[in-house]
């Protein structure tokens, strides 16, 4: 795994936490075998790490159980040393920041109020908003570049402005962990490189830890540190872009017959030929 004090352009003194499962077993009340099966998994600190694999393999499910959203069968999940399933809800909350694929969109809802939702465990119940709740909302939406948004409601903003709304909500929590599971699906390119290049620019500027889902693997290995690649729910490598994306992963893990150049290009390139059989 890359070391974060030696990464180009990193923060100086990273200021994220690090996220560590061991020896996981994952699934759901509807699941007779694990979902997920994960001797040690490993977001270092103050890095960007991006799951990556073919439908299916079961990255949502780990990610949620890194989150602390998704207790495993078996094994631990830990933040900095410190049990993520032992905390509450608010504790773990102000820890991590989870955006999941599934919530609901209030299109009526302005991205001010939003964003307002992500200090939930700052607040007791009917708690009004106070200064330090003020300040980190507008540095949530100074961050993800979004002030011309603020009062715009969700229902009038495109895919990829919604999206980055959603972050900001997350980033309002002012987590050391921030997670992501798959921010750029149903969005077209532009926004989906707007969006990568919003959660890397958090991370180089604020040193935040991110992880993330992602079904793109060349954009994962251009915007990640580390690449963690799934398949049938146990990780297949990890490390750096540069070691993980081979041609040998590709078919492996994704069934693809590819090629893969590197031309000083952040991230391996990487050209699909067709699937295999």
């Amino acid at each position: 795994m890359s070391d974060a004090a030696t990464t180009n352009d990193r923060l100086e003194g990273a200021v994220g936490g690090e996220l560590v499962g061991d020896s996981l077993e994952i699934g759901y009340d509807s699941t007779d075998e694990p979902i997920v099966e994960c001797d040690h998994v490993v977001l270092p600190a103050g890095e960007v790490t991006a799951l990556v694999g073919p439908n299916g393999s079961g990255k949502s499910t780990l990610l949620k159980a890194l989150a602390g959203q998704l207790q495993p069968w078996a094994g631990a999940v830990t933040v900095d040393d410190t049990d993520v399933y032992a905390m509450d809800d608010k504790a773990r909350a102000r820890r991590i920041g989870l955006l999941s694929q599934e919530r609901e969109s209030p299109g009526s809802t302005t991205v001010e109020e939003l964003v307002t939702h992500g200090r939930y465990p700052y607040r007791g119940f009917l708690e009004p908003v106070d200064g330090d709740d003020v300040r980190a909302v507008d540095r949530a939406i100074e961050r993800t570049g979004i002030e011309e948004l603020r009062d715009r409601q969700l229902g009038e903003l495109s895919g990829g402005q919604s999206q980055l709304a959603w972050i900001a909500m997350v980033l309002a929590q002012d987590p050391d962990v921030l997670l992501l599971d798959e921010p750029t699906t149903f969005l077209d390119l532009r926004h989906r490189l707007q969006v990568l290049e919003t959660v890397q620019s958090l991370n180089r500027e604020n040193g935040m830890t991110v992880g993330l889902v992602l079904h793109d693997i060349a954009q994962a290995a251009r915007y990640a540190d580390n690449l963690v690649a799934i398949r049938d729910g146990s990780p297949y490598d990890w490390g750096p872009p540069t070691e993980v994306v081979t041609e040998d992963l590709l078919a492996d893990v994704f069934g693809v017959d590819a090629t893969v150049t590197s031309n000083g290009n952040p991230g391996p390139e990487v050209m699909p030929h067709g699937p295999l059989d």
